[in-house]
Order: structure tokens, then C-alpha cells, then sequence
């Protein structure tokens, strides 16, 4: 048991350390002249004229978080297709429960009009 839990001690240490390795290494060998040029605003090779801030409509926001539930949806639905001969009924009552929260979060989006493109 010890054994297994070893692999993914030395995994996560693996992770972590490709982390941290990278930003140590980077705050240590980065150039320090910092100068009013290289701190200046740059975009599209011109000077921004107004303010950078501007609010964009929630609306995109809700619309791009439904594409991935339904995108999380697609991901977990092909692998249990794939296996579906195997695991019988009771798996198909587990997805219909999921699918079936996904179409009511898919009615509440509809009914607060978050789909509506304007």
C-alpha cells in the first residue's frame, strides 16, 4: 500500500518542482534595468488613447461558462459510451441523473435569457 502511495509522492514532488524550479530560476537570472520605456504601455505598437478599462456585457461571460458545461458534458459522456456494454443499468440511471441536471441548468439559463445574444 506504502508502495503506490510512493508513486504518486514522487509525482506530485515532480509537479511541484516544475512549478517552482522555473519561477526560482527566472527571479534569479531576469535583467534588473528597468527603465520609463519598457515600463510604458504597449499594444499594437501604439499609445492608448483613453482609459484601458472598459466593461464588457456579462452576458458573454454566462454564454462562454454554458459552452463549457456543455463542453464538460461531451468529455464525460464519450468515455461512458464507449464502455456503456460493461457497466449495465445502473451506469445509464447515472447518466441520465447527470444529463438530466445539465438540462435543468441549460432551462434556468434559457428562462434568465443568458443565451440571448444582443
Amino acid at each position: 500500500m506504502l508502495d503506490l502511495y510512493g508513486y504518486v509522492a514522487i509525482f506530485l514532488l515532480i509537479a511541484v518542482g516544475f512549478t517552482i524550479v522555473p519561477l526560482v530560476l527566472s527571479r534569479l537570472l531576469r535583467p534588473r534595468n528597468p527603465n520609463p520605456i519598457k515600463s510604458s504601455t504597449y499594444e499594437c505598437g501604439m499609445e492608448t488613447v483613453g482609459t484601458s478599462w472598459i466593461q464588457y456585457y456579462p452576458g458573454f461571460y454566462i454564454y462562454a461558462l454554458v459552452f463549457v458545461i456543455f463542453d464538460v458534458e461531451t468529455v464525460f459522456l464519450y468515455p461512458w459510451a464507449v464502455v456503456y456494454g460493461k457497466l449495465g443499468l445502473f451506469a445509464l440511471l447515472e447518466m441520465l441523473v447527470f444529463i438530466g441536471i445539465l438540462v435543468v441548468g441549460l432551462v434556468y439559463a434559457w428562462r434568465k435569457q443568458a443565451l440571448r445574444w444582443w
